[in-house]
C-alpha cells in the first residue's frame, strides 16, 4: 500500500481541487490521462487506492497495452481475465481505458531475427483479435453483461499498435504502407462491431534511433498511402526537452494533417514524459527539471488545445518501473514516473496535479 505521506499530499491537493468546479471544466474529463502498468498488474486495495488517487487528480484515461499474446494463447480461444478487472475497477472511478492492440502471438506473428515485437502474419488474425475486443468492453460488451451491478464505461477508443517507424516494432524494414494497411483492415473490422468507435493511430515518435523513419516523413507516408480514411485521431508519443520543442512539434504535425486536407482529424499526444534519474539522455533531467517540464509543457498544451485540436494528453508514468527480463538493462523511461519505484511522490506529483487543474 501506498505510505503515509502521499495520502497526505493527495489530502492537501484535494482542497485546491474542491475549487474547481466540474461545470466549468474546459477539457473531456478523459482528456489527461497516464500509463500506469501498476493498475493492471496489481489488483485489490492497491489498485483501488491508485485508481482513487488518479481521479481525484483529474486523471480520466489509462493507456495500457492489450497484449494479444497474452489474450489470445491458442489460435480462436481469447482470455481475459488478466483485464476484466482493471476495465471495471477503472469504469468504477470514471477512469476510462485506451487500449494499445500489440505483439501478436507467435502462431500469427511475422518473426524477424533479433526483434522482439513484429507484426501479424495476416492483419485480418488482427482484425478478429480487435473485434473479440469489442464484443467483451465495448458498448454491447459481455464484460457488462456479466456484471449488471458494475458502472458501465465502455471502451469507445481503440490504438491500433505503437510506433511503427522503429525497427524494434516493425521489423527491420518499417513501411508506413504497411502500416496503414493494418490500420484499413483493423479499424474497419473495428468499425463493424461499434461504428461509433473511435480509431486512433499508433503513437507515432519523434525517434532519432538509428533505423527509424522520421516523424513527418512517416506521416506524409501515411497521407500519401491514403491513411486518412483509416483513422479518426492522429497519435504521437511527443517526448520533446521542453515545451518549446513540444510546442514546435505539434504545430508542425498539424501542418502536414492540414496539407494533406485532414483538419477534421484530432491530435492525440499519448506519450510524453521526462526522467529525473537513470543512465544519461536528453530527456533525464533532474527531480526538479522533471517537475518544472510538467508544469510549462502542460501550459503549453493548454493554450494550443483548441487551435491544434488537440484530443488529450497521456503522461508516461504513474511510477517508476524495475528493468525488464531478461537483460534487466536500466533505461531513462523507467524513471519518469510521477511517483518513486517504491511508491512515494516526487516534486512531479505535485506539479502534475496543478497543472491538470489548471486545464479545467
Amino acid at each position: 500500500m501506498p505510505g503515509r505521506r502521499l495520502a497526505a499530499l493527495i489530502a492537501v491537493l484535494a482542497v485546491g481541487l474542491a475549487f474547481v468546479s466540474t461545470a466549468e471544466a474546459r477539457v473531456p474529463r478523459d482528456f489527461v490521462g497516464v500509463s500506469s502498468e501498476d493498475v493492471f498488474a496489481h489488483d485489490g486495495a492497491y489498485r483501488n487506492f491508485t485508481l482513487g488517487t488518479q481521479a481525484s487528480l483529474g486523471v480520466g484515461a489509462i493507456r495500457q497495452v492489450f497484449d494479444w499474446a497474452r489474450i489470445e494463447r491458442t489460435p480462436g480461444r481469447y482470455d481475459f481475465s488478466a483485464y476484466d478487472g482493471a476495465v471495471t475497477a477503472a469504469a468504477a472511478h470514471g477512469i476510462r481505458v485506451l487500449p494499445i492492440l500489440f505483439n501478436p502471438p507467435l502462431f500469427h506473428a511475422r518473426l524477424p531475427i533479433g526483434r522482439p515485437t513484429y507484426p501479424p502474419k495476416s492483419n485480418a488474425s488482427m482484425g478478429n483479435f480487435a473485434v473479440a475486443l469489442v464484443n467483451r468492453y465495448g458498448p454491447r460488451g459481455s464484460l457488462w453483461r456479466e456484471r449488471p451491478g458494475a458502472r458501465k464505461l465502455p471502451i469507445r477508443s481503440w490504438q491500433i499498435w505503437n510506433e511503427p517507424p522503429l525497427p524494434v516494432y516493425w521489423g527491420d524494414q518499417p513501411s508506413a504502407r504497411a502500416y496503414v494497411e493494418m490500420l484499413r483492415v483493423v479499424g474497419r473490422a473495428i468499425k463493424r462491431a461499434d461504428r461509433r468507435a473511435e480509431i486512433v493511430t499508433a503513437g507515432l515518435p519523434p525517434s532519432k534511433l538509428r533505423g527509424a523513419i522520421r516523424l513527418e516523413r512517416f506521416i506524409r507516408q501515411v497521407y500519401k498511402a491514403g491513411g486518412k480514411r483509416y483513422f479518426d485521431t492522429l497519435a504521437i508519443n511527443s517526448y520533446a526537452r521542453n515545451k518549446r520543442e513540444l510546442a514546435a512539434l505539434l504545430r508542425s504535425v498539424r501542418r502536414l494533417m492540414s496539407r494533406a486536407r485532414d483538419r477534421k482529424a484530432k491530435l492525440w499526444i499519448t506519450e510524453i514524459g521526462w526522467g529525473d534519474s537513470g543512465p544519461p539522455h536528453r530527456f533525464v533531467v533532474g527531480s526538479l527539471g522533471q517537475a518544472r517540464r510538467i508544469s510549462s509543457s502542460f501550459s503549453a498544451i493548454r493554450k494550443l488545445r483548441r487551435r491544434l485540436r488537440l484530443r488529450g494528453v497521456v503522461y508516461f508514468s504513474w511510477r517508476d518501473g524495475r528493468p525488464y527480463p531478461p537483460r534487466y538493462q536500466d533505461m531513462w523511461g523507467l524513471h519518469t514516473g510521477l511517483l518513486d519505484i517504491h511508491g512515494r511522490p516526487k516534486p512531479a506529483f505535485g506539479a502534475f496535479q496543478a497543472a491538470v487543474a489548471r486545464l479545467r
